[in-house]
């Protein structure tokens, strides 16, 4: 088939436009780069199977000439359709805290609203399948633990979270009434913390502050007691939810939870990365920042019923892997000395 990742030399979007092209598919990967990196594409630019273009989804995908130039030279000889997207992962979003909290806020909700309007009415003239990375913070600060799909969460819309929260909200209500009016074939997913490489060392968030503190000996910054939690999936086990729910029976729509359900505290997680990367940092703790969720661990009963999906790599595990691409970062950007 030919697929369509917006977002895809993010994180999560650029892991996944690699999974595609190891199942034969032919990829086109659009991304502004905002909070994207080419660095995390670079092994596939050679693939002539894989389309990078640059473009902003907060504009017409319909009125977007590269792509448009890219459907009619794309060739055949992986079987696809000339001229016809098959399917589309929306992954565009900044989801780096600093990013979204920050200077990015307006840029957040416009990519969350915007973008999936966009990438709503390219599937819709396509016929194509289009599935929607949502997330956990559509729950904001839960007051119910494990969260499962049927709960409406407690958010805070005026909070320095909210351009994220709410705007994942949004994007949701608008790929269901697609869906409900327009015909669109939806899916929709609710990501929880997800970790692994293609990270970007800089991005703020829990599992890769404390793995390049600890490789350069830096004191581990610990919000508040270290007691609130989350619960960490391995990126490849996301991919490779991702992947099952947009192949999903046509009716089943979701939202679904993917994440890992294996909960821990933040303090709890500290140790293990110390302990792994055998460093002499120590734990220091700031205030809180506000609205943080106390407690974050998925329900994944539904995913497991509809998609036979759940984790395969344990925690130790990924963080082995986490840590070898974080020290290869690292060293390139001259902040470790090589072994």
């Amino acid at each position: 088939m030919r697929v369509l990742v917006t977002g895809g030399t993010g994180f999560i979007g650029s892991n996944l436009c690699q999974r595609l092209l190891q199942d034969g598919h032919e990829v086109i990967c659009l991304d502004n780069n905002y909070t994207g990196s080419m660095d995390n594409i670079e092994s596939l630019l050679d693939n002539p199977h894989f389309t990078f273009i640059e473009y902003d989804v907060c504009n017409s995908l319909l009125s977007c000439v590269a792509l448009q130039e890219c459907l009619s030279k794309s060739g055949n000889d992986c079987g696809c359709k000339a001229g016809v997207i098959d399917q589309i992962y929306n992954m565009a979003c900044p989801a780096s805290p600093p990013a979204y909290q920050g200077e990015h806020s307006i840029t957040t909700t416009k990519t969350c609203v915007f973008g999936a309007i966009n990438v709503l009415d390219l599937a819709v003239a396509h016929k194509a399948v289009v599935l929607q990375a949502s997330t956990s913070e559509v729950y904001g600060d839960p007051d119910v633990t494990p969260q499962s799909e049927s709960y409406r969460g407690n958010v805070n819309p005026n909070g320095i979270r909210a351009c994220y929260d709410e705007g994942k909200r949004c994007a949701e209500s608008l790929f269901f009434d697609y869906a409900r009016h327009l015909g669109a074939r939806i899916k929709v997913v609710r990501i929880f913390n997800t970790y692994g490489p293609h990270m970007d060392p800089d991005d703020g968030r829990v599992v890769s502050n404390f793995i390049c503190q600890a490789l350069q000996g830096i004191d581990l910054t610990v919000y508040g007691e270290g007691k609130q939690t989350r619960a960490f999936c391995y990126v490849d086990d996301l991919v490779e939810g991702l992947v099952r729910m947009m192949n999903s029976r046509g009716d089943f729509l979701g939202p679904v939870n993917l994440g890992n359900p294996c909960e821990f505290t933040v303090a709890e997680l500290a140790q293990r990365v110390l302990e792994l990367v055998q460093s002499s940092s120590r734990l220091v703790y700031e205030d809180l920042p506000q609205d943080d969720p106390k407690r974050r661990c998925p329900d994944i009963s539904l995913a497991q019923k509809e998609l036979n999906w759940h984790p395969q790599v344990d925690l130790d595990t990924g963080l082995q892997r986490s840590i070898a691409y974080f020290k290869e970062k690292l060293i390139a950007r001259g902040l470790l000395a090589q072994d």
